[in-house]
């Protein structure tokens, strides 16, 4: 058995999520080239880049939705998601967060959240399943994280565009995941909304770990985490956001000088 990859993966206990030489074409446009990082457990890491950069593709390639060409990419206990489909990789505790909120908009906040649990989803088992007392605590903790406790009969429907985004990372975190990514969460959000959010996303990386890809300068600014620089499918920078800000390469490849 070849041995090699075991020993580049760093020790399992100190990394979440591992990618390693990472490409993917389509077409031959080389989408992710030759990218690797590490998350740290219970890290938030900002993703940013200009348009084109690779950040949806990363994201489909941790989520099992694109195969990459070459390169490894593991979660936690060495676990290869390279192997793995969409739905095996959901289940192991890796919750994605699409940049256009899908809430069930004619079930109220609280259902949303009850739709979202851990169990039998067959229709059968929703129809007649009663709520235990662990699963309505949880929920009840979830509608205080997310700060819409006075919004819990709501239709979700009637929430604004902010709310609809805080409700669906909220049915993320019925999932229990150990990894949340979450794409362009403040895209479209009043400025009220988007300091709430980055509220919500600091108090959620005390207990997960997250990866928030993002275009907005002051939103990463306030999450107050390392930042990972993309450009043409590979790591351009790293660091806080003042050091890749101050990044000669990262300032020309913002302002395309």
């Amino acid at each position: 058995m070849d041995m090699s990859v075991h020993n580049k993966i760093v020790d399992p206990a100190s990394s979440i999520l591992y990618l390693d030489g990472v490409s993917v074409s389509f077409d031959g446009f080389k989408a992710l080239n030759d990218l690797s990082f590490v998350v740290q457990p219970g890290e938030m890491r900002a993703i940013i880049g200009p348009n084109g950069a690779g950040k949806t593709t990363m994201m489909d390639v941790i989520t099992g939705k694109t195969r990459p060409d070459e390169g490894e990419v593991y979660f936690r206990d060495a676990t290869d998601l390279t192997r793995l489909d969409e739905a095996r990789i959901a289940n192991l505790g890796i919750g994605r967060k699409f940049q256009k909120p899908t809430v069930f908009e004619s079930h109220t906040v609280f259902d949303n959240l009850e739709l979202s649990l851990k169990c039998d989803k067959s229709p059968f088992a929703s129809l007649f399943s009663k709520l235990t007392s662990e699963q309505y605590d949880r929920i009840e903790e979830i509608l205080e994280t997310i700060r819409l406790q006075d919004r819990r009969d709501w239709l979700a429907g009637n929430l604004s565009h902010g709310q609809k985004q805080w409700l669906e990372i909220g049915m993320l975190l019925m999932q229990d995941p150990e990894l949340l990514l979450v794409d362009e969460p403040v895209a479209g959000m009043t400025d009220a909304e988007t300091v709430q959010t980055a509220d919500l996303l600091r108090l959620i990386s005390k207990s997960h770990s997250v990866v928030v890809v993002e275009h907005d300068m002051e939103f990463v600014r306030s999450l107050n985490c390392k930042v990972t620089v993309l450009h043409e499918g590979h790591v351009l920078a790293e660091g806080s956001l003042e050091t890749v800000a101050s990044n000669p390469q990262v300032i020309e490849v913002y302002l395309g000088r």
